[in-house]
């Protein structure tokens, strides 16, 4: 085997960009050293990767079209081996950026950062919150360290991401709404009511599917039970938002024939920084304290 992962890298980056130039502009190189690459990369599998036409774009060939995946798994992995690296040399971190989405249940995260702070005293821990698709941006522009979010489809994939637990959802109206009065309400009687979502459309998180013809949107969970409060549309919540103290009074939890499945909470970091020692002690503290909330015994 004389393939080397540079010439990985690059038969990945053409057969997503389907263009030998555009890879040439992008990593500053000539389009000839981009083709050469590849073509010892050929030469070593015993296999052709491209189908090249004259005056088309590459097009990968069956081939090729079998090996990606299994290219792209190999450079994933060799991010992770650097990752792990650097993360074992550097040692215990002298500061923690976490990013959590602002919907997420409140009391565990404060439980899982008043134990940090006990066990790794000097530690500098940076806390910041945002609606959906924050989190991971900050991950992705190195802004923060660990990302704690609701999981969805859409997850960039230079991001890891593990389990840790599953918040049950709601349905849920305001106290004056017409449904309010219902307290058990079909699928038929909630298509009848303004439907509040998350936006963007395609934000594909649990509790996404829109049953009602009039549908509002937002981008977080609180916004959309404030609209809830003030009887502008039923929508499905985390069932610790709809019951968050000032909400006391003024949401309906409604029995429905359907609720969308629970929103799995998971911590997400980029693949090629290994998380260190108290990144590592807080997401089993985490775990721990969500599965706590999970059970309905904390908020």
């Amino acid at each position: 085997m004389h393939w080397n992962l540079e010439q990985l890298r690059l038969f990945v980056s053409a057969a997503e960009a389907q263009s030998f130039s555009a890879v040439a502009r992008q990593e500053r190189r000539a389009q000839s050293a981009v083709s050469q690459a590849i073509a010892l990369l050929e030469a070593d599998l015993g296999v052709t990767l491209f189908e090249r036409s004259s005056g088309q774009r590459p097009r990968l060939s069956a081939a090729g079209a079998a090996l990606l995946e299994e290219a792209r798994a190999v450079l994933r992995q060799c991010e992770r081996l650097e990752g792990r690296a650097l993360g074992l040399a550097r040692g215990e971190e002298a500061r923690l950026r976490l990013a959590q989405d602002e919907a997420m249940p409140y009391q565990p995260v404060l439980a899982s950062l008043e134990a940090l702070a006990r066990r790794f005293p000097l530690l500098e821990v940076q806390l910041a919150s945002g609606a959906q698709g924050d989190v991971a941006r900050k991950l992705l522009e190195r802004r923060a360290d660990l990302g704690l979010l609701f999981h969805h489809e859409g997850m960039p994939q230079a991001l890891e991401r593990r389990q840790l637990g599953a918040i049950e959802m709601v349905t849920v109206c305001g106290a004056s709404h017409p449904l309010a009065a219902e307290q058990v309400a079909d699928r038929r009687q909630l298509a009848g009511h303004r439907q509040l979502l998350m936006a963007p459309q395609d934000s594909r998180y649990p509790g996404g599917e829109q049953i009602s013809p009039l549908v509002w949107r937002a981008d977080s969970f609180y916004a959309m039970a404030e609209l809830v409060m003030r009887n502008l549309g039923w929508a499905w919540l985390p069932r610790h938002v709809a019951r968050y103290p000032a909400y006391q009074g003024q949401l309906v939890e409604l029995r429905s024939d359907w609720t969308p499945p629970p929103l799995v909470v998971e911590l997400v970091w980029r693949r090629d920084e290994s998380p260190g020692p108290a990144a590592d002690w807080l997401t089993r503290c985490l775990e721990e304290h969500l599965r706590v909330a999970s059970d309905g015994r904390e908020g």
